[in-house]
């Protein structure tokens, strides 16, 4: 694939930067040479290569999820601005 000047004036557009002349020309250099590595790194064989999910061996540092017993619905409506019986009352959205 090859990349020209207005390829890159336009990415630069769509990302909202402007660059005089001279960034420009240094922008486009860059992102051919980007292009052309990953490029590159297509031609690897990666047919026995196990797809990962982080580049890094992170594991989850969170506790584990364990049920516990839920808010009574007194205690989940007592901090409510405005409530019923049963429910949380919030302006209408659609309408009425």
């Amino acid at each position: 694939m090859s990349l020209t000047r207005q390829d890159v004036e336009k990415v630069a557009l769509l990302a909202k930067l402007k660059f005089d002349d001279d960034q420009l020309d240094r922008m486009t250099d860059h992102m051919i040479q980007i292009v052309e590595y990953v490029e590159k790194l297509s031609e690897l064989n990666t047919q026995d290569v196990e797809p990962m999910a982080h580049a890094l061996d992170i594991y989850n540092a969170l506790a584990e999820d364990e049920p516990r017993p839920g808010l009574t619905r007194e205690a989940a409506l007592g901090n409510a601005p405005k409530s019923d019986e049963e429910y949380f009352r919030v302006p209408a959205v659609l309408g009425e």
